[in-house]
């Protein structure tokens, strides 16, 4: 690109603060990541463990316990979404570990009913996808906000759906979740990592970017959560 004239008369503070900034950014963004990347790491052990333990999985999926379970997550994320503000940073890091713990623990029937070469080769193509989404939220000049609503109605039905089809048991139904599902998350991916990266500031502190981290990281997790589950039910080989 070339450099306009008065660039090269602007003013250094200004550019010492804008390339700081996007040091910053770069610093933030990277938290963000690692965080997910770590709270997957804790989700797939747990949901490993006790998948592959059947002391462990036989009186939690045999007994109503595994409504507690499976709806726990949500539960979860209701909670710290209302509490995020009221908590430390440090609070706050130390539930989103405890909810990616937790979300092992509702995600460990995954081994009851798929083979594990389906899951570890769903897990790397929920990656793929994932990754490009996030990084063309990351790098567009086009703004995403004007597709928030439509995603959010969306991921609604999504959910309504599912639930219903809970009872339903349809497979036309979850055929129709799990592509619709994909879509939405896909989208969100963008528009997540889009937000995160607008919300930024210097000027939050320490503090406040670490709790825009943590709430970073989990909007992130739960797109690539959901991504995989859905590629999972719509494509995984079963035992």
């Amino acid at each position: 690109m070339a450099i306009q004239p008065q660039s090269r008369w602007s003013n250094p503070a200004s550019t010492m603060s804008g390339a700081a900034l996007d040091e910053g950014l770069r610093k933030h963004m990277l938290r963000v990541y690692n965080y997910m990347g770590l709270g997957l790491v804790i989700t797939g052990l747990v949901a490993y463990f006790v998948g592959t333990t059947p002391a462990l999985y036989v009186p939690i999926f045999s007994s109503p316990l595994q409504w507690v379970v499976m709806f726990a997550p949500l539960a979860f994320v209701l909670f710290f979404s209302f509490k995020i503000n009221s908590i430390s940073a440090g609070a706050a890091q130390t539930m989103f570990w405890a909810f990616c713990a937790i979300m092992g623990l509702s995600m460990a029937s995954i081994f009851l009913v798929f083979t594990g070469a389906s899951i570890a080769r769903t897990f790397f193509i929920s990656a793929a996808m994932f990754g490009v989404m996030s990084l063309y939220g990351y790098t567009t000049k086009t703004d995403l906000t004007k597709f928030g609503s439509f995603l959010i109605m969306g991921l609604i039905g999504v959910v309504i759906a599912s639930i219903v089809n809970i009872f339903l048991g349809s497979t036309m139904l979850q055929f129709a979740v799990s592509v619709i599902g994909i879509l939405v998350f896909l989208g969100l991916t963008a528009w997540d990592t889009q937000t995160i990266k607008e919300q930024f500031a210097e000027n939050n502190g320490a503090e406040g970017n670490q709790k825009l981290a943590v709430m970073g990281a989990l909007s992130l997790y739960l797109s690539f959560i959901n991504i995989f589950q859905l590629l999972l039910n719509l494509t995984g080989q079963q035992e």
